[in-house]
């Protein structure tokens, strides 16, 4: 172990071209996993020409720079999970069939959830609007295509996310997903909050059924020492991820991050800024944190009210 609280034990990087890549130590040794779904920036050639935009304004979508603000977890002792696809591409903080039909050329089946928030901003699993509120498409989908797209991205995205949790609780008896994500520090035009400017950090815990209480004062208490404006659940309380696989019941906790973007990077220019290596070096003590305190935090972490 290093003098800042790194390991020095190698990584092991399993990926899946074009889908996903897990950057995991050698040795886990922190009951953790972190996921960045939405840091990906594999355009496909055929997404680019299916879409009325130009690269860059598709690129609103992205949570750019989590997957590197949250690169040193696996010194950590815990894997990270990163999407290479786009979310603009495929979204899977989504359902895996949250469509809008008015999209599609063709009927959706039974099974599609068409009615839900999300769906109606325009930001279903296959987005029909980038953050910024422009349409994606030249014209309508069919949902053949649609679906082999979830098969081949969001599916083994999920695959991989559930075997890493798992074998997290398998091996440690619990497991803590941190999901990573990035936000406009204005409020865009399908947020909850346009216009508004944004706090530095979000922290989204289901309005605290997704993971324990005392877990998330932790992470808040550090993120405002280290100078943050922090929030809870506002304006986001975490996506299908956190809902999903949170369940403090089973000894699975998750947890969503925010991190406003103006603190790491120039958001018309996509392109990190000073303030990203501080965030980075806070970043990592957080996860030291965890490390150290991680067997004191769970089991004095009251378990939420289970969910009807």
């Amino acid at each position: 172990m290093t003098s800042d609280g790194n390991s020095e034990h190698s990584t092991i990087d399993l990926r899946q071209d074009g889908v996903y890549e897990i950057i995991a130590p050698s040795q886990q040794t922190l009951a953790a996993v972190f996921a960045s779904p939405h840091s990906g920036t594999d355009y496909r050639a055929e997404f680019l020409k299916e879409s009325k935009l130009d690269l860059l304004t598709l690129r609103r979508s992205e949570d750019c720079f989590m997957d590197q603000i949250f690169g040193g977890t696996p010194t950590f002792g815990a894997p990270l999970l990163r999407a290479l696809f786009p979310r603009a591409f495929v979204d899977p903080n989504r359902e895996p069939f949250e469509l809008d039909p008015d999209m599609f050329e063709d009927a959706l089946p039974d099974y599609a959830n068409c009615h839900s928030a999300r769906v109606a901003g325009g930001i279903g699993t296959i987005a029909r609007v980038v953050a910024s509120g422009e349409e994606i498409y030249n014209g309508k989908l069919r949902f053949a295509d649609v679906a082999a797209r979830i098969n081949i991205y969001y599916r083994p995205y999920h695959r991989a996310l559930r075997r890493l949790i798992e074998a997290t609780r398998e091996r440690f008896g619990h497991c803590l997903l941190v999901d990573c994500h990035s936000m406009p520090s204005v409020g865009g035009p399908m947020d909850r909050d346009p216009g508004s400017n944004r706090v530095d950090i979000v922290l989204g815990d289901g309005f605290g059924t997704s993971c324990a209480t005392a877990i998330t004062d932790r992470v808040e208490q550090m993120f405002s020492g280290f100078g943050y404006r922090v929030s809870r659940n506002m304006p986001y309380s975490g996506g299908y991820t956190t809902v999903h696989y949170g369940r403090p019941e089973a000894n699975v906790h998750a947890l969503q991050i925010e991190i406003n973007r103006a603190l790491y990077m120039d958001e018309q220019r996509f392109a990190p800024i000073a303030g990203m290596a501080q965030l980075i070096a806070h970043v990592n003590t957080l996860m030291a944190t965890l490390k150290t305190e991680w067997d004191a935090l769970v089991p004095a972490a009251p378990v939420p009210t289970a969910r009807t």
